[in-house]
């Protein structure tokens, strides 16, 4: 059977987890789309809990039936995917939330922690850039996204399955590095080093704000050395995920010396 019709109930339900974030939190579930994302979900150990397959779409990658497995046809797939690219396939995905005490750290290790981000897709830059410099977690702070959102996701490429990635308040996150003697650098303008005369080496927490009014005062406080990156334009800033890639790779070097 090929589900044809968008007024399917299990096609609406799943436009509802992929539009509206009470529902995803209500329900625990979330939405993924395509296949890279999918592999890296399933790989994190990420219970399946439906897949949407359009068998034109996805011609040689589609898989043998199975007992989540539902057929979609093209019309209903356009309907539910928002890139052309995604192999043919979106999924309903059980949600899972870590805790700090959930992470496996070692003696040195090299975290984000980002205060207040809201848009989605700067986050989901930012996971990219934490996976590709290898960086252990990404602790969000008083998050003003969900974690699942779709446009997070889709930007992350699937990061934000393959990095492990915590919610929780800025209290608690300051009481975590303390606890463990990890270095807390804020990125800020003021009263600040560049960023390549600070030692990365050492356990290390790199911390950011949003682009408008960066980081509050009890950031400001907690840190042990305030670094900035250089400017040297008209502009004073860069986009918050830029920034992130530019010190989380000052990390990689000084780690490789």
């Amino acid at each position: 059977m090929i589900i044809t019709s968008t007024q399917n109930p299990r096609l609406k339900h799943l436009l509802q987890l992929q539009q509206k974030s009470s529902e995803r939190r209500r329900e625990g579930l979330f939405v993924v789309e395509g296949l890279r994302e999918l592999d890296h979900c399933r790989a994190a150990g990420f219970e399946i809990v439906s897949e949407f397959w359009c068998p034109e779409v996805a011609g040689a990658s589609l898989p043998p039936a199975g007992p989540n497995m539902v057929l979609v046809s093209p019309q209903v797939y356009e309907r539910i995917s928002y890139r052309g690219s995604t192999e043919g396939v979106v999924a309903t995905v059980r949600s899972r939330h870590l805790r700090l005490t959930d992470l496996q750290l070692g003696a040195q290790p090299l975290l984000v922690v980002l205060e207040s981000v809201e848009k989605p897709g700067n986050l989901g830059a930012i996971l990219r850039s934490a996976d590709a410099a290898g960086a252990d977690a990404v602790i969000v702070c008083d998050p003003l996204t969900d974690l699942y959102n779709p446009n997070l996701i889709r930007s992350s490429i699937g990061a934000v399955f393959t990095v492990p990635t915590v919610a929780c308040s800025s209290e608690e996150c300051i009481d975590f590095l303390k606890q463990r003697g990890i270095s807390i650098l804020t990125a800020q303008l003021q009263d600040s080093s560049l960023y390549y005369h600070t030692d990365m080496r050492r356990a290390t927490a790199i911390v950011m704000g949003t682009e408008s009014t960066g980081l509050t005062q009890q950031w400001r406080q907690a840190a042990d050395a305030h670094i900035r990156i250089p400017m040297l334009g008209r502009l004073d800033s860069l986009n918050v995920s830029v920034s992130a890639a530019i010190l989380l790779f000052e990390a990689v070097r000084q780690r490789q010396e």
